[in-house]
């Protein structure tokens, strides 16, 4: 096998591995022209899309910090910029007493957080321990935005309803997982294929939840109730911290 993995052969894989993330990145578009004509967030989880942005900012400091991984940083700044798009489609039409927890959860996570880990290890290392350390906090990252649609996933199985966990971003996060392991294994690249393992993984349990309910249509009295819950509800329950 490595004596067809050369160098060429693992940027064109790269390459065509972006053209993934980069569908994985637009496959909520549709549900954000959703939010914007209907003027509401609905059940629909900004948890995603917050983690997903903290995740793509740390993966372009990984991508420019590692040699050769150009293509690393390119893709997450297009992801990281689409990302802000939806936060802020979000935050002006989330309800109002969400508003606020939402906007505190971006500037812990997506400014406080990700500013942290990319200061420490610029300043206090060096070299390939450097690279290390930044891998693995993507690591962890990755790992937290992968884990992210449980929320969606128990929204599904209160409500009899896959309404709000749209098939293309459940079929593309799979995808992507899948397509991203198998590199990490021709690549033998361990930092890559944790995360993206345990996101196929979780994308298959997605997708057979999707094949569950996707016929059932969900009680009103029960998504009215659950509307009101998630108006109280932390943005993250403790649950959700699976890792």
């Amino acid at each position: 096998m490595d004596i067809f993995w050369n160098h060429a052969e693992c940027l064109n894989y790269m390459f065509a591995g972006n053209i993934i993330s980069g569908l994985v990145y637009l496959s909520p578009l549709k549900t954000f022209w959703r939010i914007v004509k209907k003027r509401s967030t609905e059940n629909f989880s900004s948890i995603p899309y917050i983690l997903t942005l903290m995740n793509a900012i740390l993966w372009i400091y990984y991508g420019i910090t590692k040699p050769d991984s150009f293509l690393i940083a390119t893709i997450n700044g297009f992801g990281a910029a689409a990302q802000i798009v939806y936060i802020l489609i979000f935050l002006v039409f989330i309800s109002p007493r969400m508003r606020a927890r939402t906007a505190l959860l971006v500037g812990l996570l997506d400014v406080g957080l990700a500013a942290a880990a990319i200061l420490f290890t610029h300043f206090m290392l060096q070299g390939d321990v450097r690279i290390d350390v930044v891998g693995f906090i993507c690591d962890c990252s990755g790992m937290l935005a992968y884990a992210s649609p449980l929320a969606a996933m128990k929204t599904v199985i209160t409500t009899k309803s896959v309404e709000f966990m749209p098939f293309l971003l459940t079929f593309s996060t799979l995808l992507n997982g899948g397509f991203w392991t198998l590199y990490a294994l021709l690549a033998k690249d361990f930092l890559v294929g944790v995360p993206n393992g345990i996101g196929f993984l979780l994308g298959i349990a997605q997708l057979i939840l999707y094949g569950i309910y996707h016929r059932y249509r969900p009680l009103k009295k029960v998504t009215d109730n659950l509307e009101d819950g998630l108006q109280n509800d932390p943005l993250i329950p403790a649950s959700d911290f699976v890792s």
